[in-house]
């Protein structure tokens, strides 16, 4: 459940963070905001939006890769991918809630939350594959090699789901991805695996976060 949360004692004599560069409509940067408000940290850290196309923004210099979200410090260290950035919050707060401590839990943390976004990743590949390719370009090969990494992982996490009811890196990751699924649509996900169907309405439920973070013209809806 999401909590109101200051920073941990001491932690404002080290680098805070100050901005996060994201869009309202990546998915990990999603991961990143239900993060925060579930931290408590939503409104002390400011979001700038950024343009992954544009080899004009500035986020290219923060992060050389030219990938959101990335989170930037109040000394001008820029930190990123999303896990990095929610381990990093998570300890930064002194809550310690969404990244177990014991190593052998971390791992499987990790490992979870690795799966989750590289169903999002997969998803994106494929959704990019139609977006800057012409019709005649697009690979029917590539898309297979890309739906496949979707299949296998929903059915994995379909087999062993996180606990729906804890807001974990594990849970927000799976989240994440499924709303992407959900939003780009390009695999066809809840008459196949009912099971996530149930999981994601029950983490929803839980975790007031999952819905403050829709995209704009979602939540209009």
């Amino acid at each position: 459940m999401s909590l109101n949360a200051s920073p941990r004692p001491g932690s404002e004599q080290s680098a805070a963070p100050r901005i996060l560069r994201t869009t309202l409509t990546s998915p990990f940067g999603r991961k990143v905001r239900i993060a925060m408000e579930v931290l408590g940290l939503s409104h002390t850290i400011d979001l700038e939006p950024a343009d992954t196309r544009s080899d004009t923004d500035s986020l290219r210099l923060q992060n050389p890769l030219g990938k959101m979200p990335c989170l930037l410090l109040t000394d001008g260290t820029a930190l990123y991918d999303s896990r990095v950035i929610i381990e990093f919050l998570d300890a930064w707060s002194g809550r310690n809630l969404l990244v177990p401590a014991a190593p052998e839990d971390r791992a499987r943390a990790l490992t979870g939350a690795t799966l989750a976004d590289g169903i999002a990743d997969a998803a994106l590949l494929m959704v990019y594959e139609g977006r800057f390719r012409d019709p005649a370009q697009v690979s029917q090969t590539w898309l297979a090699h890309q739906r496949g990494k979707v299949e296998r992982g929903l059915d994995v996490m379909a087999a062993d789901p996180p606990d729906p009811n804890k807001t974990g890196l594990v849970s927000i990751s799976l989240a994440c991805a499924l709303g992407y699924l959900d939003w780009r649509k390009p695999v066809e996900w809840r008459g196949r695996y009912p099971q996530l169907v149930n999981w994601l309405e029950s983490f929803a439920a839980a975790e007031p976060a999952f819905n403050m973070t829709r995209r704009p013209e979602e939540a209009a809806t």
